[in-house]
């Protein structure tokens, strides 16, 4: 087995090999003036089964054409099996045409790590779970759920909890929290989104009086949706509002409005390697996924269940 990293997220690559004790493997990737991109194998990877780690994060095309070229370069290297590793999917959100004429650009990303050479992709928390069927090579959409529901509980687990999803898409998600959280109750915030970008609260589905109100979301941008939520649910007489995100991509004045809100915290995972865009703010906490992604990437090169991790 083998590692390889693109630049998008170096601390990630390099925590899950210290976990499986595997260096990563040395590879030239550099840019040429007119930033066209060029990759270079360093060491011998015939017969070998490579993991290639690399969140198609902003930026977003610089770094999925870095992970399509070092996928053409391990194929032609003669590399057994390459399985994809992105801890964050980009253009994950562009699953569906939303009006005539618009693409679905989540299917065409997918085709482009196919036709690149990938034989097998390694994800998580997909934004939504049927895009698993817009690859048509193996596909594993790992779950933070455990990793939250551990930090919950240590840090949260005397409090009168409540799971809360964001919106009505998202009740799937924050029901498999909640049966992690010992079935604790669960309310909706119904809101009404004007324009891309911009959301209003209209209601709370759910009595979340006196309750420590814990938000569940894969995505995390411009953070209006949850700063307005949070706000929402404070109105309605809950004790506090903590929010868990899987992809902090919190783009634009995201992190300012996370840092004025009425969230207690916002905890993100580190599938985004955007740690010094979100600097010292006070109100955001990481979790780390490496470990999850580690043994993962370890029972894939064993042949033995994933499914297994989250029983």
């Amino acid at each position: 087995m083998k590692l390889m990293t693109g630049n998008s997220n170096l601390p990630l690559a390099r925590a899950i090999s210290d976990y499986l004790e595997v260096p990563l493997t040395e590879a030239l990737v550099r840019r040429f003036a007119d930033e066209e991109i060029f990759v270079e194998v360093m060491e011998n990877v015939r017969g070998e089964d490579v993991f290639v780690v690399q969140s198609t994060s902003y930026p977003v095309n610089d770094n999925l054409m870095e992970m399509l070229i070092m996928i053409d370069a391990l194929k032609r290297a003669s590399a057994k099996r390459i399985t994809a590793v992105l801890p964050y999917f980009g253009y994950a959100r562009q699953d569906r045409k939303p009006g005539p004429r618009t693409p679905i650009s989540a299917k065409l990303v997918a085709n482009l790590v196919t036709t690149a050479g990938a034989d097998r992709v390694l994800s998580v928390d997909l934004h939504a779970g049927q895009i698993q069927g817009f690859f048509d090579i193996p596909t594993d959409n790992l779950f933070a759920a455990p990793v939250m529901s551990q930090d919950i509980r240590a840090r949260f687990g005397e409090k009168n909890l409540m799971v809360v999803s964001p919106d009505v898409g998202g009740v799937v998600r924050a029901r498999a929290l909640s049966k992690r959280l010992d079935n604790a109750p669960l309310a909706i915030v119904d809101k009404r989104r004007e324009r891309a970008g911009e959301s209003e609260v209209m209601n709370i589905i759910g009595d979340v009086e006196g309750r420590f109100c814990v938000l569940i979301d894969d995505i995390v941008d411009s953070a209006g949706t949850l700063c307005n939520a949070a706000a929402a649910l404070r109105e309605a007489g809950a004790e506090g509002v903590v929010a868990y995100v899987s992809h902090g991509v919190l783009s634009g004045g995201a992190v300012a409005r996370v840092e004025g809100s009425a969230l207690h915290e916002l905890v993100i995972t580190d599938s985004i390697g955007n740690h010094e865009a979100i600097g010292g703010a006070a109100k955001i906490r990481h979790l780390t996924i490496a470990p999850l992604l580690a043994e993962a990437i370890r029972r894939i090169a064993d042949e033995s269940s994933v499914s297994s991790l989250f029983d």
